[in-house]
C-alpha cells in the first residue's frame, strides 16, 4: 500500500475518533451542537445522550479497524477497502436520508483514501 493511502487512511481513522470523541466526551457542547444541526438542549436529553454515547463507540471502533488495517493486519489492502467501502455507503445513506452533505462530510476523505488504494 502506497504512503499517500496509509496518510489518507490515517485521516479518516482520525476523523472517526473526532466522531467519536464528540458524540462520547462532549456530548452536549456546542461544537456537537453545531456539527451535528442539534440544539444543545436536545443533545442534553437523557435519550439522545445515550443514544449518541453509543453511536460514538461504533465510530470509534471504526477509526480502531482502520489503524488495525494498516499497522498490523496481515490483509491490509482488504481490509481497509472493507471498512472505507462500509464508510462511504453509511455516508451515502445518510445522505439520502439526513443531510445531502454528509457524503462530502463524511465519506468525502473516505472515498479518497478508497481510490488512492488502487495506485501505487
Amino acid at each position: 500500500m502506497s504512503i499517500i493511502s496509509i496518510v489518507l487512511i490515517l485521516l479518516v481513522a482520525c476523523e472517526f475518533f473526532y466522531i467519536m470523541y464528540l458524540e462520547t466526551l462532549a456530548t452536549t457542547s456546542a461544537t456537537t451542537s453545531r456539527v451535528f444541526h442539534l440544539k444543545q438542549e436536545k443533545l442534553a436529553d437523557q435519550a439522545v445522550n445515550t443514544l449518541f454515547k453509543n453511536q460514538g463507540v461504533y465510530n470509534g471502533l471504526i477509526g480502531v479497524g482502520l489503524v488495525y488495517s494498516v499497522f498490523f493486519a496481515t490483509a491490509s489492502l482488504e481490509i481497509s477497502r472493507l471498512i472505507l467501502v462500509y464508510i462511504i455507503l453509511v455516508a451515502l445513506y445518510g445522505s439520502l436520508t439526513s443531510d445531502k452533505k454528509i457524503i462530502l462530510t463524511q465519506g468525502g476523505l473516505a472515498i479518497l483514501a478508497f481510490i488512492s488504494t488502487f495506485f501505487n
